[in-house]
């Protein structure tokens, strides 16, 4: 009962969250999906924490954990420097290109006949493919937690339950495989009723109250997940026998070696193991995906902060919430539950092994966790699972309102829509974007499986959309060049190589040289933006980078933005040492292997704490006047 009662507390708060903002939300598009550019910078970041602290991402990482050690969290880990490259260098400049989509920063960055295809190509393209496939990973992870947890079977009438059975049985509808034992059709019974009222809780609020609704859920749903997680970490360590020893514990159950594999923050030995993880940590994920530029939800956050300097605020605490304090938490939980739920070496790399190990993060919730402290963890992951749902649901119906709809309306219509008009479709293409991501979710099985495809659509586009900002060259046609390589090489990589993660680096670097390779090819052959374009953004946005005929064109030096590329360059660096450093000598210190000595250690930590004023020097710095 107590834990019902924290549920239903948490649920009441975020419904009335979405009524408080709905008179704000429905003035128009910029109050709708920017909040009236009013968010401080760690609402924001906070916000995008909540966002990514998504219900799948924990029982990923448990899953990685499991298959290949704490150092295969660099593969999350490594996104760091991408936050940090987002704050020093994008942040303000997303502030400041004043548009309410990434998608329609085309109509402003570049010029042609094809500027608006693109724009409705990418609104499509995001909003709709890739941001359809995240959130049914998230509602994959939703199912594994709602099957435990929520045992409609035994909760409901028969004469409400068994309909929804038949349904089911009449439809073939299959969603998720059970791990509980219970009958396929009423698996999907349950998980149907599970995602349906989630969903409708999530939407609720989201679809009512706009971002501005969004950011204030968020911020509370970020809070509860982290205690949450902190108290489940808590309890896992004690019940695996507490910090103190855990490595020997390891060892006794997976051998010595095994066991410092586990728990290494660094790379494992020999050239073929370091091939890979220099090509997809250092080169390929933190650089080639379609966020590197904070395009997405991201951009939103940056876009709706009320000064340049919040902006930068937001990605720097994003980063540092997001990779430091809990990743710790989850490596904790992590590798206690390793001690409590051992497996044979026999199950290591079988099939199904790693959604084996994902869902015991579900299942020591309800075996460790005592009445009261398992409600509280319950609504920590139902936040985690409502706050990236919300921002998803926003983000899409941000491309169908304003970059779909609006520009039928401009362009075929021959008239401008009314504010009113395009937040009701706003509100409409929320349920759109929610549909599809179910029919998506039905056909998912392994989170990791999930992600890997993600992240080979997303290798595609990360270059192109980065040089975007920093040359003037790239135009039009070199994005419309990376969507098109990157859609038929995607597939093909997936046909022939299929989702092993041993051939991960394959797939990312096939992908990406080919996307890059095509792109910048392209650019030398087509023609480049006008000069009145480049002018007015180059005079807007102040871009960082390689903007030397502009800059003249515009009466400035020729090297006036690259020299001005040092300065955040510079803070990149020194954030990115420092968070990093801290990481591993904080993590060395907490979860010590038996090799593991104190010198290293606290040389991480000196380094990353000695760094911290220089970073923070320039995030706080005041905006130009």
């Amino acid at each position: 009962m107590l834990d019902l009662l924290i549920v239903g507390a948490f649920i009441a708060y975020s419904l009335n969250a979405g009524l408080r903002a709905r008179s704000k939300a429905s003035q128009g598009l910029q109050e709708y999906f920017l909040a009236g550019k009013t968010i401080k910078g760690w609402q924001a970041g906070t916000s995008m924490a909540a966002t990514q602290f998504a219900a799948d991402t924990p029982l990923l990482v448990t899953g990685l954990v499991a298959t290949a050690g704490v150092f295969a969290l660099w593969r999350l880990w490594i996104y760091g420097l991408s936050f940090l490259v987002l704050a020093f260098v994008f942040a303000a400049a997303w502030r400041r290109a004043g548009v309410l989509t990434d998608a329609e920063l085309t109509q402003v960055r570049y010029s042609g006949r094809g500027v608006t295809p693109l724009r409705l190509l990418k609104a499509v393209y995001y909003g709709t493919v890739i941001n359809c496939v995240v959130l049914a990973m998230v509602l994959v992870a939703a199912v594994r937690i709602a099957e435990v947890f929520l045992p409609w079977h035994d909760w409901l009438p028969a004469a409400i339950y068994q309909p929804v059975v038949g349904f089911i049985g009449s439809s073939g509808i299959r969603l998720g495989e059970s791990v509980t034992g219970l009958a396929p059709a009423m698996t999907s019974a349950n998980n149907l009723i599970s995602i349906l009222l989630i969903l409708a809780f999530t939407a609720t609020y989201s679809i009512t109250g706009g971002l501005r609704a969004v950011v204030e859920t968020d911020v509370v749903q970020f809070a509860v997940a982290m205690v949450g997680t902190a108290l489940y970490a808590w309890f896992v360590i004690d019940a695996a026998g507490g910090l103190s020893g855990l490595g020997e514990r390891l060892a006794d159950l997976y051998g010595a070696e095994q066991a410092g594999r586990l728990m290494s923050f660094s790379p494992p030995n020999g050239p073929g193991d370091l091939l890979m993880p220099f090509l997809v940590l250092i080169g390929m994920q933190w650089l080639f995906q379609m966020n590197s530029d904070g395009t997405g939800y991201l951009a939103q956050r940056f876009m709706a902060c009320r000064s340049e300097r919040d902006a930068r605020m937001s990605a720097v605490l994003f980063s540092w919430l997001q990779i430091f304090f809990r990743s710790l938490l989850w490596v904790a939980i992590a590798l206690g539950l390793l001690v409590l739920y051992p497996f044979g070496a026999n199950e290591l790399g079988t099939e199904g092994f790693a959604a084996a190990r994902e869902m015991l993060f579900v299942r020591g919730i309800d075996d460790l966790l005592p009445p009261g402290v398992r409600g509280l963890m319950l609504v920590g992951l139902l936040a985690a699972l409502a706050s990236t749902v919300d921002t998803h649901l926003n983000w899409g119906a941000s491309y169908w309102s304003n970059d779909v709809y609006g520009v039928f309306c401009s362009h075929v219509l021959k008239r401008t829509p009314k504010s009113r008009e395009q937040v009701a479709v706003a509100r409409l293409s929320n349920v759109l974007v929610l549909v599809i991501a179910m029919a998506i979710m039905a056909n998912l099985g392994s989170i990791q499986t999930a992600w890997f495809i993600s992240l080979l659509f997303g290798a595609g586009m990360g270059s192109v959309l980065v040089l975007r900002w920093l040359w003037e060259r790239i135009n039009l046609y070199s994005e419309l060049a990376a969507i098109a390589v990157s859609l038929v090489t995607a597939p093909l990589l997936l046909y022939f190589l299929g989702t092993n993660p041993e051939d991960e680096w394959v797939r990312l670097g096939t992908m990406a040289l080919a996307t890059t390779t095509a792109a910048i090819l392209v650019t030398f052959v087509t023609p480049p933006t006008d000069d009145d374009t480049l002018k007015t953004f180059y005079t807007r946005v102040r871009p960082y980078g390689f903007w030397g005929r502009t800059a003249l064109l515009c009466g400035e030096s020729s090297r006036a933005s690259l020299y001005a590329l040092r300065r955040p360059a510079w803070a990149v660096a020194a954030g990115a040492v420092s968070l990093f450093s801290l990481l591993v000598g904080v993590g060395r210190l907490l979860f010590p292997t038996l090799e593991t000595g104190p010198l290293l250690t606290w040389l991480c930590i000196g380094i990353g704490l000695a760094l911290v004023p220089v970073w923070l020097r320039h995030a706080r710095a005041a905006d130009p006047g």
